[in-house]
């Protein structure tokens, strides 16, 4: 009989992420059964990728609801991802990094006595409250996981530092899967350009002189809500508006959090070209296009190295220590006068 694995995915970053791993284990067949199970957390977001890695999901929760709270995401999910497993009954329940659906999986397979494995184990920034509130999430999953997969020597030494609860727990050292799907996406992409407007332009602008160069903008970071990302948006404003020579794409994310002071401070600059989210090949695109990055993801600190790109994170901690001994990556915070002198250094 075939173990049955159930790996579960709500949000962009973890679409990418576990992408790798489920084309694995769907060719391990018949030896393993793969249940892929989409909770609804960034329905919109999600289904791009997954069709463009080819994987079709089991079973689809819809948990979405406009600006919802933490607590009413995290109680819906607790009912219905509960169902779904006991629905399933898998052997292993496969959750990635440190989101609300990660979090809540993994929780209703302990209440199931259902082993968990957790992808991008033991990152940490050691500050609870920083990223919020994903870093609880991360270290919660680590008290109730059989086995982790920590992408790199760091995160492991701090799960085996924290003394695993669980007998049993095993931690290996995987390498880090956005890694492995970005190689995957660009393989395809620089054979096969996806059409897509936002690219095109960069595209005439690079070629309108050697000086011209790319920076392309991500936030979505609840921590950065409110006063920390008008600062954000002043600091991209003042550089765009004083260098010509620099083209900003910013692909908002939907949250009204940060779509209205986006439009609001951004909106009127000319070479700061908003556009809707953008599907996985599109962004890796981009990526591939940019000379630096503007971020609070914690994918892109990984992918953007790897590419050689110049990143600033505003956040004010980060649990992916290797792109800072880099020095491709530069924590800048949310102070407008840092990140304005990062982007014109």
């Amino acid at each position: 009989m075939p173990l049955h694995v159930a790996v579960v995915l709500g949000t962009r970053p973890e679409a990418i992420k576990v992408a790798p791993l489920i084309l694995e284990l769907q060719r391990a067949h018949p030896q393993i059964r793969t249940t892929v199970i989409v909770s609804g957390q960034h329905a919109h977001l999600v289904a791009p990728i997954l069709d463009f890695f080819g994987i079709t999901p089991d079973v689809r929760i819809q948990l979405m609801r406009p600006n919802q709270t933490l607590g009413g995401l995290t109680s819906r999910a607790m009912a219905k991802l509960t169902a779904a497993l006991t629905a399933l009954q898998p052997d292993w329940v496969v959750v990635q990094g440190d989101t609300t659906t990660a979090m809540v999986s993994a929780l209703a397979a302990f209440y199931l006595r259902i082993k968990v494995a957790h992808l991008e184990a033991g990152l940490r920034t050691g500050d609870i409250y920083s990223p919020f509130p994903e870093e609880a999430n991360r270290r919660f999953i680590s008290q109730i996981a059989t086995l982790h997969w920590a992408p790199t020597r760091t995160a492991a030494a701090a799960l085996r530092k924290e003394s695993l609860p669980l007998s049993g727990a095993h931690v290996l050292i995987t390498g880090n899967t956005v890694i492995d799907a970005l190689l995957l996406g660009l393989q395809h992409t620089r054979r096969h350009p996806v059409p897509d407007a936002a690219c095109d332009a960069v595209r005439a602008f690079l070629a309108g002189g050697p000086r011209r160069r790319m920076v392309l903008v991500t936030g979505h970071r609840r921590e950065s809500f409110g006063r920390p990302f008008r600062h954000i948006c002043l600091a991209l404003r003042t550089v765009a508006r004083a260098d010509r020579d620099t083209l900003f794409v910013y692909p908002v994310h939907p949250n009204p959090n940060v779509r209205a002071p986006v439009e609001e401070l951004l909106s009127a600059t000319p070479n700061l070209l908003l556009t809707e989210p953008k599907n996985y090949p599109v962004f890796i695109q981009l990526l591939d296009l940019s000379s630096v990055i503007v971020t609070d993801s914690g994918g892109v600190q990984e992918e953007a190295p790897s590419l050689a790109k110049i990143v600033l994170v505003t956040r004010t901690q980060t649990e992916r220590p290797e792109g800072l001994r880099s020095g491709l990556v530069q924590l800048v915070g949310q102070d407008r006068a840092r990140l304005t002198a990062s982007l014109q250094a």
